[in-house]
């Protein structure tokens, strides 16, 4: 009991310090829509990279990933880790400076699809639409994994029911996010994604030590069959979805193959990075373009780092307790085993508030960016567009409350896999809104229809493909080529459709192709 009490207390005192940014930054973020959505455009270097990183990675960072890990070894999460360094650097490097640019350009555009439909200048808001429709569906879901996570963590922690514990920690986001906005939550999210990368290296380190050191971890991860290969997986054995135990120790299957398909297919995590809103938007936000390149190498640094690490900490677990999670979901608790099991309580709960950082700087992104598909661009943008920014606000804390409701909805099963989650909404963004951001700006043939039927045809074959297609390539051997993951068909499948259509519609007008040129050129 005094154990928990100590955890609780520093993870309060988080919590608090959270709540006090949000507060700080109130007044200014309530002045106007742009202030509450964009922070003014007035975010620096440090805060930039610091805020896209932690928003981006969320509460799977140190519960999904470490799970991947933990329950079949280092292949699936370290190639997915390799995937998404890869794409955020050259996100960072080909994208950011233009898109700064571009929005800003595009009539200062404060939101995606806002930035879509200035890009094509057109009248009937029929991509904005389709942007905020996508962008509603895909962070619902988001949230709703963030929202599990906090369900995971609390009651695992404290003992207590899930459902109670995952609503509370919803709330808590949800209250935090209506308070501050945009830059509350990019100061917050600066100094979430320190506490993120010290916990986990403090956990790894310390893990390491108490394993007996480097040379016990690899080989024991080497006595697994296929735990320790980049090129093969292991394969836990399983009735009822639970591991089963022998002589204390658990037990494996004959390793699986790891081949190029497999890998080319989970290495398309990097593709998601192009697509995803909550990091495009800090690239909106930065004050000076220039500053950008100093972003991108703190983005990079800390992303290999924590990335690395979180992976390591799945092989880690394996070795210290090796029979304590048997499920693929329980597995994503090894964070949580590992801090309570080799930190005093009170420490335990500073570095287990490295989840709760990462759950928070993500789901807060997550809420706001929807509100504002619907508030700014569908109900001020479309359907009242006198409509003030007051009432704007109004609709955008309502959106929020409802869409905070209906991700609980979806979080209400305990035993959802946090990495499953993830990877359908990094999909669907990644397939959605990533060719066409990539043609809007290097390409001046594209043509609105052309991002119309991009992001419908990307959007939807992410459902088809994880619904219809890939199951048939779980169940059938001689097309296990189908069985890859839903971001890289569908990525490509939108970049054709974005080319064919864009070919065999009009040219866009002078004046498009003028301001294109004007951007592309540096020009203000």
């Amino acid at each position: 009991m005094v154990d928990t009490i100590q955890i609780l207390v520093a993870m309060l005192l988080y919590m608090s310090a959270v709540i006090i940014i949000g507060i700080t930054f109130a007044k200014r973020a309530n002045k106007n829509s742009g202030e509450f959505f964009l922070g003014g455009r007035s975010l620096g270097p440090w805060v930039t990279a610091m805020s896209a990183e932690a928003s981006d990675m969320s509460g799977w960072l140190l519960m999904g990933l470490p799970g991947v890990a933990y329950w079949c070894g280092i292949a699936d999460a370290a190639w997915t880790a390799i995937g998404l360094a890869v794409g955020t650097y050259f996100n960072w490097l080909i994208v950011s400076k233009r898109l700064r640019r571009y929005s800003e350009k595009a009539g200062g555009a404060i939101t995606l699809p806002e930035y879509f439909s200035n890009r094509f200048h057109e009248k009937k808001k029929v991509v904005m639409t389709i942007a905020a429709v996508f962008i509603l569906i895909f962070f619902t879901v988001y949230a709703a994994s963030c929202f599990v996570t906090c369900g995971k963590l609390f009651s695992t922690l404290f003992n207590l029911p899930y459902i109670p514990m995952m609503i509370l920690g919803a709330v808590f986001v949800l209250i935090y996010t209506l308070v501050g906005g945009f830059l509350a939550e990019s100061v917050s999210d600066f100094m979430q994604a320190i506490v993120m990368i010290v916990a986990l290296t403090l956990v790894v380190i310390v893990g390491t030590v108490s394993a007996g050191g480097l040379g016990v971890v690899v080989d024991n991860a080497k006595a697994i069959p296929g735990f320790f290969e980049f090129f093969g997986i292991a394969n836990p054995e399983v009735v009822d979805g639970v591991q089963q135990i022998a002589d204390g120790k658990p037990l494996f299957s004959e390793a699986g193959a790891y081949g190029f398909l497999t890998v080319l297919s989970t290495t398309a995590w990097g593709l998601g990075y192009f697509g995803m809103p909550q990091v495009l938007l800090r690239f909106m936000a930065i004050r000076d373009e220039k500053e950008l390149t100093r972003s991108r190498r703190i983005a990079t640094v800390w992303v290999l780092i924590s990335l690395a690490v979180a992976v390591f900490i799945g092989v880690v677990g394996r070795s210290l307790y090796p029979t304590e999670l048997l499920t693929k979901s329980t597995a994503e608790n090894i964070f949580i085993l590992l801090s309570t099991k080799l930190f005093p309580p009170i420490i335990a709960g500073f570095v287990m508030a490295g989840i709760l950082a990462a759950t928070i700087s993500s789901s807060d992104s997550y809420l706001l960016i929807a509100a504002s598909a619907l508030a700014k661009n569908i109900y001020q943008g479309i359907c009242r567009k006198k409509a003030t920014d007051k009432q704007v606000m109004i609709v955008t804390r309502i959106t929020l409350l409802a869409i905070a409701l209906i991700a609980i909805l979806i979080s209400l099963d305990e035993k959802s896999v946090i990495f499953k989650i993830v990877s359908f909404a990094w999909a669907g963004f990644g397939a959605t809104f990533g060719p066409i951001m990539l043609f809007s700006l290097f390409w001046k043939r594209t043509t609105r229809a052309g991002a119309v039927a991009g992001m419908v045809g990307g959007g939807v074959m992410v459902f088809v493909w994880n619904l219809l297609v890939r199951p048939i390539g779980v169940a059938n051997a001689s097309l296990a080529f189908l069985n890859i993951y839903e971001l890289l068909p569908a990525f490509i499948f939108s970049a054709i459709c974005i080319v064919v259509v864009s070919l065999l519609t009009k040219a866009p007008s002078e004046e498009i192709q003028k301001e294109f040129d004007e951007v592309k050129n540096g020009v203000a």
